[in-house]
């Protein structure tokens, strides 16, 4: 019988670090070898190929952010549910989120594929790089059933408390990638192909991993009666899930609409852009980490009702937020062309990235907390709120690069990310602070509901 973790019961603190450390290097884990497809791909096939996968990120969380924010958002309802100890409940959308996830992945698999040529000409991609771009979005899309596979398994395995299969199931899928990557590009000169399979095989061995696990758990041992059809338990899924997928998928439209503006520079710009995004995706993992954390503390305990433990949570949460804001944000600051020069080779990209991320450094932060009160916000079942914000960061991020890209240059790049992570945070840290404070309503404590008892009693007597 495999362990759940119950997060509604011990030290807050305790509780949250013990969940955050493997959640941690299971996210580094991720984005160092993201970060070894680049420079492998950047030393080993030139900054064109670089340019031509880096191209394709924002594409690639367009499409693969949406069904990550679907499975977080499947992942709320099953963490409240198993908060609340209501394991039929529990079950039934485990199951209901399974269906939904295959019929989810078809569909933005044929999609992806179909239209992937036309997007990349819409973006304004260079004929230098566009070939290799469709070559690495067709592997990467056509194995998205992978990927979808991956994500679901964790998030259910991290709403019920278990941060730690999933930094397994990382670690063997890291170490088969990288060594994948080194034979396909230095070996096999399979090019840009090489890595994008490398990925898709990397994430089968995750889910696979995550799936053994799933099935050692007493409680998710799912029956027939759980997978039948269950329109209400599809609704109430969607509800969590569909507002948390479009939230991602907005954010990337802006981030695509950056990417139009950047590859209309030329592929310099395309190869730094690439680079620099890589950095910042590395660089908020802690905090992001954090409000993975928060989000499924605080589901936990939003379905057991225990909402002063949310708000304790956060605090924990908050300090791992701002300790990597200082620690991370300072090296960007410092060492931007160490850092550019370890991903590109030519002396205009690295100029380049050296002006992006010391203003993306300092205004870290702005990303940093922002993942933290989202995640509340969505852990107590309130999605809408960060689609909204979502919108706030695509608006923001577009206005910055139209208005001030002819005069700023690629530097305007760096203030359209500060200026969105902002505007989304003012958002969310509102929403937050009004949601737990309707929960925490002093007629809703302890002493108050013995006074009203007391009262109730002395009238009843008179």
């Amino acid at each position: 019988m495999a362990r759940t973790y119950d997060l509604t019961q011990g030290k807050v603190s305790k509780l949250i670090l013990s969940f955050f450390f493997p959640m941690f290097f299971t996210n580094m884990l991720q984005q160092i070898y993201t970060i070894a497809d680049t420079a492998i791909v950047g030393k080993g096939l030139g900054d064109n190929a670089l340019a031509a996968v880096g191209n394709m990120s924002s594409l690639t969380f367009l499409v693969i952010g949406f069904s990550m924010g679907l499975a977080n958002g499947f992942s709320v309802l099953i963490a409240q549910s198993f908060g609340a100890k209501d394991y039929k409940e529990l079950r039934r959308a485990v199951a209901s989120s399974i269906k939904l996830s295959l019929v989810i992945a078809v569909i933005l698999t044929a999609a992806s594929v179909i239209f992937l040529r036309e997007i990349l000409v819409l973006l304004q991609t260079s004929d230098i790089i566009i070939e290799d771009s469709l070559k690495y979005g067709y592997v990467i899309f056509g194995g998205l059933t992978a990927t979808i596979a991956y994500n679901l398994c964790a998030c259910i395995l991290r709403a019920l408390g278990d941060s730690k299969t999933p930094l397994i199931a990382i670690i063997a899928s890291t170490i088969i990638n990288i060594v994948l990557n080194c034979v396909s590009i230095f070996a096999l000169d399979m090019g840009v192909e090489g890595p994008a399979a490398a990925t898709i095989f990397s994430q089968l061995v995750s889910a696979f991993i995550c799936c053994l696990k799933l099935r050692k758990i007493d409680i998710l041992h799912l029956s027939k009666e759980d997978f039948r059809i269950d329109i209400s338990m599809y609704l109430r899924l969607l509800k969590n899930g569909v507002p948390m997928a479009f939230m991602n998928s907005i954010t990337a439209v802006g981030c695509m609409v950056v990417q139009y503006f950047v590859n209309g520079l030329g592929v310099a710009y395309t190869a730094a852009y690439s680079a620099c995004s890589k950095y910042i995706n590395l660089f908020m993992q802690p905090a992001c980490t954090a409000g993975f954390t928060m989000s499924s503390f605080t589901s936990q305990n939003y379905g057991a009702k225990k909402y002063s433990r949310i708000r304790e949570g956060l605090g924990v949460c908050l300090k791992i937020a701002f300790i990597s804001y200082i620690l991370l944000g300072s090296v960007m600051f410092f060492f931007p062309e160490i850092l550019a020069k370890l991903m590109l080779n030519e002396n205009d990209s690295i100029a380049l990235a050296a002006q992006f991320l010391p203003i993306c450094g300092v205004m870290l932060f702005g990303v940093d907390f922002l993942f933290v009160f989202r995640s509340g916000v969505q852990g107590m079942g309130f999605p809408f709120i960060p689609m909204c914000s979502g919108i706030v960061e695509m608006v923001m991020r577009i206005a910055v690069i139209v208005l001030f890209i002819s005069e700023l240059g690629f530097r305007a790049t760096a203030y359209a990310e500060a200026v969105a992570w902002l505007g989304a945070l003012v958002l969310n840290v509102s929403a937050f602070a009004v949601l737990l404070r309707r929960k925490l309503k002093p007629k809703d404590s302890a002493d108050d509901i013995s006074l009203k008892r007391l009262k109730a009693a002395i009238f009843n007597h008179s």
